[in-house]
């Protein structure tokens, strides 16, 4: 049975891909191959640089102030890097659906994996489950995979401090 490739990794591809940039051309396909995408190209210095094009609009879908504009953004996206849905066989993996054409640069085939994994994130579990750390001092973004859809952080550490910050807090006031 061959699972589906727009699942969970793409968005945990495109989260770590935010949160940290990658070094370079042989650093991106390596996290793409630890991910488990076959990119049927190799990754030149201008897929890079289109990654992280790619990367700044999906970042814009991250930071929307309300699910109608998140919704926008992602279309917007869809719209550019996928396709009409299609059964391909490449590579002999086995059966599957694709939501692009076969033999596309590196950079548009992870723009679009990423971006029909988004899509079926959100529309699968809630359109909330896409967002940034809630600790004041983090920046970095995260997708909720969790089972009660309540992530508020990039990371268990990042949660905790913030518990311990608004503990002090606490404690401070009472003082």
């Amino acid at each position: 049975m061959h699972l589906n490739p727009y699942g969970q990794e793409p968005l945990a591809l495109a989260v770590d891909l935010v949160n940290r940039p990658c070094a370079g051309t042989a650093d991106l396909e390596r996290r793409c191959a630890d991910t488990g995408f076959l990119l049927e190209r190799a990754v030149g210095e201008d897929d890079l640089a289109e990654v992280r094009a790619f990367l700044s609009g999906w970042t814009a879908v991250v930071d929307s102030p309300d699910e109608p504009v998140r919704a926008e953004r992602l279309n917007a996206l869809l719209a550019e890097y996928s396709g009409p849905p299609r059964l391909t066989d490449h590579a002999g993996t086995g059966w599957h659906l694709h939501y692009r054409p076969d033999d596309l640069p590196a950079h548009r085939q992870i723009a679009s994996l990423i971006a029909v994994g988004t899509a079926l994130h959100l529309t699968g579990r809630g359109m909330s489950r896409l967002g940034r750390c809630a600790a004041r001092d983090c920046t970095r973004v995260y997708a909720d995979f969790s089972r009660n859809g309540r992530q508020r952080y990039c990371s268990p550490a990042c949660g905790n401090r913030d518990a311990v910050r608004r503990h002090r807090a606490r404690t401070a006031e009472d003082t």
